[in-house]
């Protein structure tokens, strides 16, 4: 559907008259990280050309996800936010909470009913891919980036502990087996490496309470869902890293070069750092990815990283122009760019077939590994409150001092429980 009939179909919807667009409309778009320049730029040169009626202006790119989500809520006061935002997942909830209540973002039903309505949903997004633009049943957002943790492993100390590479370990007892094992056989090496105290948002961390099918809020009682034997288990698993697989405690780029030195025989991290991790690799050994593992093979699944592209103009011709920018960033020719360029699993379904990803899959099996566990996807959950960015560094700073010893698992949860609802409320 071309830009002017959108513009007609969704103002017949909204029960308003069409807006003339006189000139070419300029979007003012912010994104975060400036590393995914590499495909915002390209992506909207391209869209340009395919539309010269809108233009794409990008703000300077926020340092990560939590600044952009204050950048624009900062903005919010003022009234001068940007037009299409890209949000991460997790402060997706407390985004449009906060503006849905003054009007400031951009409900996406009268859109996606005017191209097609469920079956432009279906055609394109799996339905948990589609539901982590939800925040309270509306559809505020379309879903550009995904991610979700993966093993990577050193298939040369994985032999040389008697490990198969081709079939590595699909639950923690299991990682940890193999981990003690590559330690006894390379005593210069960690058995593996996984970097929650020096991650920078909690992304690690909710995949410990998901994989055992554990939740991070209880939604009757607003409180941590995870008191009590799930969080308990991934605290104490968290310790048995350092105690037995011989993790050093280091920030997440320390780890990921010990790794590429061929130091550390598994690591967890995103996808989205294969090619970096292939580039610090080299030829020094072979590299292997999985899935990541799950106690629960039933319950269990892997928090989704990313963030999702929302419209927050109230003006009818630019959020027209908005509703077809993110059309094309969700779609299937964007989608093959975005994955090729970031390693990141695809969030539209028409992006794996032979006409985009398929070929470039078999040629890079590393990278399709984020793709086999899509149906494990599960929502970043953010905290009630709107004070996740604290809660995540009060809680970083327990689990450190958990996996040094300096704290026992038990007294570790206590504090975690304690603080993090009390930030909550």
């Amino acid at each position: 559907m071309s830009f002017f009939k959108t513009m007609t179909a969704a103002a017949v919807l909204m029960g308003t008259a069409m807006p003339l667009a006189a000139e070419p409309i300029t979007l003012n778009v912010l994104y975060n990280l400036p590393g995914f320049t590499r495909f915002h730029q390209p992506l909207a040169e391209t869209f340009m050309e395919n539309n010269p009626e809108i233009r794409i202006n990008f703000l300077a790119p926020a340092a990560g996800y939590n600044e952009g989500h204050q950048q624009v809520l900062r903005a919010a006061v003022t009234n001068d936010m940007p037009d299409v935002f890209f949000s991460g997942y997790h402060l997706l909830d407390e985004l449009a909470t906060t503006l849905a209540a003054r009007g400031q973002i951009t409900d996406l039903a009268p859109f996606i009913e005017a191209d097609g309505g469920q079956s432009y949903l279906d055609e394109n997004f799996a339905a948990p891919m589609v539901a982590l633009g939800e925040v309270g049943g509306v559809q505020y957002g379309l879903p550009v980036n995904a991610s979700s943790p993966i093993m990577y492993a050193n298939a040369d100390l994985v032999r040389s502990a008697g490990g198969d590479p081709e079939n590595l370990p699909g639950t923690w007892d299991e990682v940890i087996e193999l981990a003690v094992a590559i330690r006894e056989a390379n005593p210069n090496a960690a058995g593996l490496a996984y970097d929650i105290a020096g991650w920078p948002d909690d992304w690690l961390w909710q995949a410990m309470i998901y994989q055992q099918g554990g939740e991070l809020v209880d939604a009757e009682s607003g409180t941590v869902a995870f008191d009590g034997e799930t969080g308990l288990n991934a605290l104490n698993l968290l310790r048995r890293f350092v105690t037995e697989a011989g993790q050093p405690v280091l920030d997440w780029d320390q780890s990921r070069q010990q790794f590429g030195a061929g130091l550390t025989g598994m690591i967890f991290s995103t996808p989205a750092h294969v090619q970096t991790i292939e580039e610090l690799v080299g030829d020094r050994f072979e590299l292997v990815t999985t899935t990541f593992p799950l106690d629960d093979k039933e319950d269990g699944g892997v928090p989704t990283g990313g963030n999702a592209a929302v419209i927050l103009t109230d003006d009818e011709a630019r959020q027209a122009a908005a509703w077809e920018y993110l059309k094309w960033v969700t779609g299937p020719e964007a989608q093959n760019v975005i994955v090729r360029i970031t390693g990141y699993l695809p969030t539209n379904i028409r992006a794996t077939g032979d006409d985009y990803l398929a070929p470039y899959y078999v040629e890079h099996p590393n990278v399709a590994t984020a793709a086999r566990q899509a149906d494990r996807s599960r929502p970043w959950a953010g905290y009630p409150g709107g004070d996740s960015v604290r809660i995540w560094r009060t809680q970083r700073d327990i689990i450190g001092t958990v996996m040094r010893g300096e704290v026992s698992p038990e007294d570790g949860l206590a504090q975690m429980v304690e603080q993090t609802n009390n930030l909550m409320r």
